[in-house]
């Protein structure tokens, strides 16, 4: 693990991540990487892509010829539903200059960008099978429609993580701020779906992990 960049990018992105998230990310993908879990490596809500330099490096240390592609509006958050709460309308907002900065920055190839609403750029632009995929939309509608256009192209044995997942009961430690998220995937899976496994770590790390079943598809 390259411990010194992902002790630099928590920092450059504390607002956004920490390296408990980081870590969790590196687990996942490189281990789908090492095990050659067929598909591409998708983030929806990359923001300025501090955190998608940070699956570029593992990809190009691990499996280059791996596609990323990154989906975000670059307009900030949607309008919030009913059943989300703490952000609002237009907060998040980075540009693709930003993204595209930070990927030099890093010394790192550009990855295929997607820009605008989910439910506009995913029914054309999510590849056609995932290996590994991280969900960043905050909200109820983005969480629902990420999954509805990730998980049916998810490899078997392939990863999602959504952050801002928390579930008290499992992890008392989890910032529960953005409940939509929860919500969401609870409304999708079922509640209590042996695919979705809560993680936890010695900070307020709000996070699952689902795991497609080998015999699914």
């Amino acid at each position: 693990m390259r411990v010194r960049m992902a002790i630099r990018l928590a920092t450059q992105n504390a607002a956004m991540t920490d390296f408990e998230r980081l870590n969790a990310i590196y687990w996942a993908l490189s281990t789908n990487l090492i095990h050659k879990v067929p598909g591409a490596i998708v983030e929806l809500g990359c923001n300025a892509g501090l955190t998608s330099v940070w699956l570029a490096r593992i990809i190009q240390d691990l499996a280059p010829e791996r596609e990323l592609h990154l989906f975000d509006s670059f307009e900030g958050l949607p309008q919030p539903g009913v059943l989300d709460s703490y952000l609002k309308e237009g907060d998040c907002l980075a540009s693709i200059d930003q993204l595209k900065m930070n990927f030099d920055a890093w010394e790192l190839p550009q990855p295929e960008v997607h820009q605008g609403w989910f439910e506009q750029t995913l029914p054309d632009g999510c590849p056609p099978e995932i290996c590994f995929a991280y969900l960043d939309g905050d909200f109820y509608d983005s969480i629902t429609t990420s999954l509805t256009h990730v998980y049916p192209k998810l490899a078997p044995g392939g990863v999602i993580l959504v952050d801002d997942y928390c579930d008290l009961d499992a992890n008392p430690r989890a910032w529960d701020g953005l409940p939509g998220v929860k919500k969401a995937c609870d409304d999708y899976f079922g509640e209590n779906a042996p695919q979705l496994e809560v993680l936890g770590g010695v900070g307020d790390l709000s996070l699952a992990l689902i795991r497609k079943p080998l015999a699914d598809g």
